[in-house]
């Protein structure tokens, strides 16, 4: 069971990685090009920015797209020095899809 949870741990990780990143908002290069230091804001949360809001539908996406890489990444380790990797990567995926499925039925 421990083995199993290492690697649901690794694919939400990053999972959830991607998906912060996704919610990060794009600098905008204009206002900031040439601004000096001195006229930069200080104090805290004075360069925070609101996040984006990702929709349940940009959220199943950024899985499935995480799941697909992973099934991807697989089938192209097909050499057998690299079979452990690859299984691996297919029960990330799997627990990905699970996630999009929902809860099992009892």
């Amino acid at each position: 069971m421990r083995a199993r949870d290492k690697v649901a741990v690794s694919a939400l990780r990053a999972t959830l990685a991607a998906l912060d990143n996704a919610e990060a908002v794009p600098v905008d290069e204009a206002a900031t090009r040439g601004q000096a230091l001195e006229q930069s804001p200080v104090g805290a949360g004075a360069t925070e920015a609101a996040r984006r809001e990702l929709s349940e539908r940009a959220v199943a996406e950024i899985v499935r797209a995480e799941a697909g890489e992973r099934l991807t990444a697989a089938a192209r380790l097909t050499a057998p020095a690299h079979a452990g990797h690859a299984a691996r990567l297919r029960a990330e995926a799997e627990v990905l899809l699970r996630l999009l499925d929902g809860p099992a039925a009892p």
